[in-house]
């Protein structure tokens, strides 16, 4: 009894659940970025850097950035190349240069650069010393107008050759992303804002030009984007990724419609260049076959009055690039580029301009902070459409 009672029974312990290892987080070191879906990475995000729409799809978007950035280079090309003395064929000649190297540059960027989604337009940076170069040349005596052309742009091509080194020696020694520890968000926003609005300040005026047709242009565009789009879940897909293409072909269509009835017949000419659809005789003075080559202008010159004023601008241009780069790695659910990244890619943007000196171009390259803007338009930042831009680029770069 005694036994009995003194006696506890032990009952042995419940068995304890050892609970899974828990699974480790994300190497945000890895080169593939984070692996979180991409609606987690940012809100309405439909494809990342990595992930890629349908080939259909992927084309029509990258024409969309082959347009975009078809509108700039139009746009610089017909703003200097008439100042230095250039025809339309000498136009439609810069245009296809400038066109086969963001090409070029944009390829090189995306594969072994940045590798974000960006396409390398050209920089309005470099009208300041562009402006210089033409005005050195416009009291000299030259044969035609031709020749001062030509003699403004082999200029030009020294000056970039000489400037590129720069951002060469900045990128691959490193220096550039030690500069990038003080690019803080403080800094980074006004620059892409400025950016932006130096942009704005250069194309809305021309809008003014021709109100009936850039006016409907921009309504159209919000309306379409912004509104439009909750009508039906298709029309929000087709609208939301590709209302620029849309918009742009119904607004030209109504402007070669004006132009065919006559609209502009009795109008000033500085109207009929910004209206007509007949005035910029790119079409009808482009090559058929034109494969942009090195010296085609003809020696380079180098002078060290030019060359200072080309090196202020490729190192504005190359802080474009840095900020644009922030801005792209966050629309397209990337990283933010770590300081080896930014240097690696700043002195591939300064190989990119020796290229561009060696061809011919007429103003360097930076990232296009418009085509940017796309990525944020269409909530899609996938690196393989930006990809096939580049050969929209080259082939009408080519074939005129």
């Amino acid at each position: 009894m005694g036994e009995t009672e003194n006696h506890q029974h032990h009952h042995p312990p419940p068995p304890q659940v050892v609970a899974p290892p828990a699974a480790p987080p994300p190497n945000f070191a890895l080169s593939r970025g984070p692996t979180w879906t991409p609606a987690e990475q940012l809100h309405q995000l439909q494809y990342c850097i990595h992930s890629n729409p349908s080939w259909p799809q992927a084309l029509l978007l990258a024409f969309q950035h082959f347009i975009v950035n078809l509108g700039t280079t139009v746009l610089i090309a017909s703003t200097m190349v008439p100042r230095m003395g250039g025809n339309h064929g000498d136009k439609a000649r810069v245009i296809q240069v400038l066109l086969f190297m963001s090409g070029i540059n944009t390829l090189l960027q995306t594969l072994i650069g940045s590798r974000l989604p960006t396409v390398m337009g050209v920089s309005f940076a470099y009208t300041l010393p562009l402006l210089s170069i033409i005005n050195d040349y416009t009291d000299e005596a030259f044969g035609t107008e031709h020749d001062r052309f030509v003699r403004g742009i082999r200029t030009i091509q020294g000056s970039l050759i000489v400037a590129s080194f720069v951002n060469i020696i900045l990128g691959y020694s490193r220096a550039w992303g030690e500069l990038t520890r003080f690019f803080t968000p403080i800094v980074m926003v006004p620059v892409v804002c400025l950016v932006g609005l130096g942009l704005f300040a250069r194309g809305f005026p021309l809008l003014g030009n021709c109100v009936e047709i850039g006016l409907p242009m921009l309504i159209l565009l919000i309306i379409s984007q912004q509104y439009l789009k909750r009508v039906h879940s298709r029309a929000h897909l087709i609208l939301e990724r590709f209302a620029l293409l849309i918009c742009i072909g119904i607004v030209w269509a109504f402007a070669a419609i004006l132009t065919v009835s006559g609209a502009y017949n009795n109008v000033k000419t500085a109207t009929k260049l910004s209206c007509r659809t007949d005035r910029s005789y790119l079409m009808s003075s482009a090559p058929w076959i034109k494969i942009p080559y090195p010296f085609q202008w003809g020696t380079p010159i180098f002078r060290a009055s030019h060359v200072f004023g080309m090196i202020g601008a490729a190192l504005v241009s190359s802080a474009e690039s840095t900020a644009t780069f922030f801005a792209a790695a966050r629309l397209s659910g990337a990283t933010a580029p770590p300081a080896h990244v930014l240097s690696r890619s700043i002195g591939l943007q300064g190989i990119g301009m020796l290229l561009e000196g060696l061809f011919g171009s007429l103003v360097g390259t930076t990232a296009s902070v418009e085509n940017v803007g796309l990525l944020g338009l269409t909530h899609i930042g996938s690196r393989r459409v930006v990809q096939i831009s580049t050969g929209f680029m080259i082939f009408f770069s080519i074939f005129g």
